[in-house]
């Protein structure tokens, strides 16, 4: 057993890398040119220049891979010659970047051509003052300073020399003339949690997407809490029952309730418990991040469109499984012996009945856990299937990309405990 989880660890380490590189291929490739979508298509060619630059985006993709999964912080403290942290904001709790310099945390900005540095003071708030700046000198002769900037990034300022950049506000494009020349967006890597900045929203991936997270859980848990134990049952009940009026009842039920598209089955239910019987939300608009604890309600026709089109691949999968264990050998000879049917089928039948099952509902675990796109977007409902569809729809592949290796890390794991099932279901399976 020791042996065969050693092995899976590491072939789950080489698909994890097989499929960060793949994404991020697919990524770059796919996605064409994201600071149209961020800045319009109005904006100017330099304007999208300038902001690709600061977003990183004029490295070279392998560079910019690298940065992603094992970060940017080391190449940057060697940049700088100091010690980058992180600490966080008092006011939205993200983490900020800061260099480390004599028991101080600094950062830095050009005003009206001079250096201004940025001391850290205790309440979180910054206080400009005068810190002896430390400029090198180039291979061109120029006198260059790498520092943190406000917005996260190691910067490249070159004294006298002020790039002319466009920088993004609420306002629109501002243009200045003091920039830096190169920017490094900062981040640990996603091997360490920091699967960096996103376009779309200017904030932490990691930030934006544990909230999904949490949410896609709740429902994929309750959806499977109501769905794995009833089509169980009534795969059950029809593989005993073969042939019999309860189980074509069950089957054609089943078959036709998978055979309903998502969108389908979403919307019939949103027009008779929504909109005609109003009995419950129509869609599950979050007031705050804690509104399904707060009205369970927001979970029910979801968790309904789920349980009506998960229902008859495991009921199906395990009347199959079912009839075929009740036709075999030995519990033929354990009816004949005069065993109780009941008995016959609890201890003997069941287990072995639930092989096959089991191998279809982790495979469903998965797609409950990152699949269910359709009915989060039918109904509103802030998850990780409308996260990631609204990144594609953006070209925002760093919440793709972080998003897509979450679900794919999930479905390892549910691989992998499906494996370890096997054992308990039958003691012959030995992993060696």
């Amino acid at each position: 057993m020791a042996r065969f989880l050693i092995r899976s660890l590491i072939s789950t380490v080489i698909t994890m890398l097989m499929v960060s590189i793949f994404l991020f291929v697919l990524l770059e490739v796919g996605t064409g040119d994201v600071t149209v979508k961020i800045l319009g298509v109005f904006s100017t060619p330099e304007q999208r220049e300038s902001y690709r630059k600061q977003l990183g985006l004029d490295s070279a993709p392998w560079r910019r891979y690298l940065d992603w999964l094992i970060g940017s912080e080391g190449r940057a403290e060697q940049l700088t010659g100091m010690d980058l942290v992180t600490v966080d904001n008092p006011q939205t709790g993200e983490q900020e970047w800061w260099a480390a310099v004599d028991g101080s945390l600094l950062r830095w900005r050009m005003e009206e051509g001079e250096m201004v540095a940025l001391v850290r003071q205790p309440d979180g708030s910054a206080q400009a003052s005068a810190v002896e700046m430390s400029w090198a000198t180039d291979e061109e002769g120029r006198s260059v300073f790498w520092g943190v900037d406000t917005k996260n990034n190691a910067v490249k300022w070159v004294k006298d020399e002020g790039a002319e950049v466009f920088v993004l506000t609420k306002a629109g494009m501002r243009r200045e003339s003091d920039g830096p020349q190169q920017w490094l967006p900062l981040s640990r890597g996603l091997l360490w949690g920091d699967a960096g900045k996103s376009l779309q929203t200017g904030r932490p991936v990691t930030v934006t997407l544990l909230p999904r997270v949490r949410n896609t859980l709740v429902l994929a848990l309750a959806a499977f809490i109501v769905v794995m134990p009833l089509a169980l049952a009534l795969g059950i009940l029809a593989g005993v029952n073969e042939g019999k009026l309860l189980d074509r009842a069950i089957s054609v039920t089943s078959l036709g309730a998978t055979a309903t598209p998502e969108f389908v089955t979403g919307i019939f239910l949103i027009l008779i418990f929504g909109v005609w019987l109003r009995w419950l939300p129509a869609v599950s608009i979050f007031l705050t991040p804690d509104a399904v604890f707060q009205d369970p309600r927001l979970l029910v026709l979801p968790v309904l469109t789920l349980t009506a089109v998960e229902l008859g691949y495991v009921a199906r999968m395990t009347r199959a499984s079912m009839v075929e264990v009740m036709d075999s050998p030995y519990i033929r000879t354990a009816i004949i012996k005069g065993m109780p049917v009941r008995r016959i089928i609890w201890r003997h039948a069941l287990r072995n009945a639930l092989m096959a099952p089991v191998t279809v509902i982790m495979l469903h675990v998965n797609w409950l856990i990152g699949g269910i796109v359709v009915v989060e977007v039918i109904f509103g409902y802030p998850g990780i299937g409308q996260y990631i569809y609204d990144a594609a729809i953006f070209g925002d592949y760093k919440a793709v990309a972080a998003a897509a290796m979450l679900t794919v890390m999930i479905a390892v794991g549910t691989r992998l405990i499906g494996d370890l099932l096997y054992t308990f279901l039958n003691p012959r399976i030995r992993y060696s």
